[in-house]
């Protein structure tokens, strides 16, 4: 069963980690943070509002279309003036023509139809102001379906569950489509990037069996019952252990495509 986002009972799944010093490095590479106004669309629990406030945004927008998500983001958020909540969605955000710099959407596309990517580029475009920037980021199916390893965790999952490739695959879109999407949506400049995301570091094996147990902020585990996850949780801590593995360190494999909106 796929996560529902609207319940209460999900509202802290994806507001207890912060964002990892790979990921934000990144992003100071591919753009101006400081004294900007960035959006966060799709933004969840608010770890990346939070960043973008560390990085020195000197506004930040966080745009989610749960009011649960978004009460769960303000209890992350107190004591950050420079950050605000709004309920909307990334088809229609409800913020201003031309009113910010920059524009995350982070594990949002896989969320939506490929017929919805366009209209949602678009209105990415409308809110940001001439030569701001679009960064999107999401995995492609390349990026899911590499080999389980002391890192990369996900890739047990398909190895013991070989039905979640399929649903895994049809919601994810190709590098291609991505950036034929937002060339067409009216962007000028158009990259794509990879990251390897440092998701978190378990000091032990009962710490990381806890994580996944709760599936906190996996929206693919949602499709496994209680007892499958926990035989998941198993022949990971099995592997990690064959691998002489005590401390994990977890990274995501990612996309990042960056896109330009033409200056005036």
């Amino acid at each position: 069963m796929a996560i529902d986002f609207h319940a209460e009972k999900n509202r802290f799944t994806y507001t207890r980690r912060h964002a990892d010093v790979s990921w934000t490095a990144m992003i100071e590479k591919l753009v101006e943070v400081r004294g900007k106004h960035a959006v966060d669309i799709g933004c969840g629990g608010g770890i990346y509002t939070r960043a973008f406030a560390h990085l020195g945004a000197a506004q930040v927008t966080g745009v989610d279309f749960s009011l649960e998500m978004l009460a769960g983001a303000r209890t992350q958020t107190v004591g950050y003036p420079q950050i605000a909540y709004h309920n909307g969605h990334a088809l229609d955000t409800g913020l201003a023509d031309a009113s910010c710099d920059l524009v995350l959407k982070r594990a949002l596309t896989h969320h939506m139809k490929v017929e919805d990517l366009a209209p949602s580029f678009a209105e990415a475009l409308r809110i940001l102001r001439p030569g701001g920037t679009l960064l999107v980021q999401n995995r492609t199916p390349e990026d899911c379906l590499l080999p389980g390893s002391e890192t990369n965790l996900r890739g047990y999952f398909f190895e013991l569950y070989p039905r979640l490739i399929e649903r895994e695959v049809k919601r994810r879109h190709s590098g291609e489509t991505m950036l034929d999407t937002l060339r067409t949506a009216g962007f000028q400049i158009v990259e794509e990037h990879k990251l390897w995301e440092t998701r978190k570091v378990y000091p032990d094996l009962e710490d990381l069996a806890a994580d996944l147990l709760t599936r906190t902020g996996r929206s693919i585990l949602h499709e496994l019952s209680d007892p499958e996850l926990q035989e998941l949780v198993a022949h990971i801590q099995e592997q990690m252990l064959h691998r002489g593995m005590s401390e994990v360190l977890e990274q995501d494999r990612w996309t990042i495509w960056k896109a330009v909106k033409a200056a005036d």
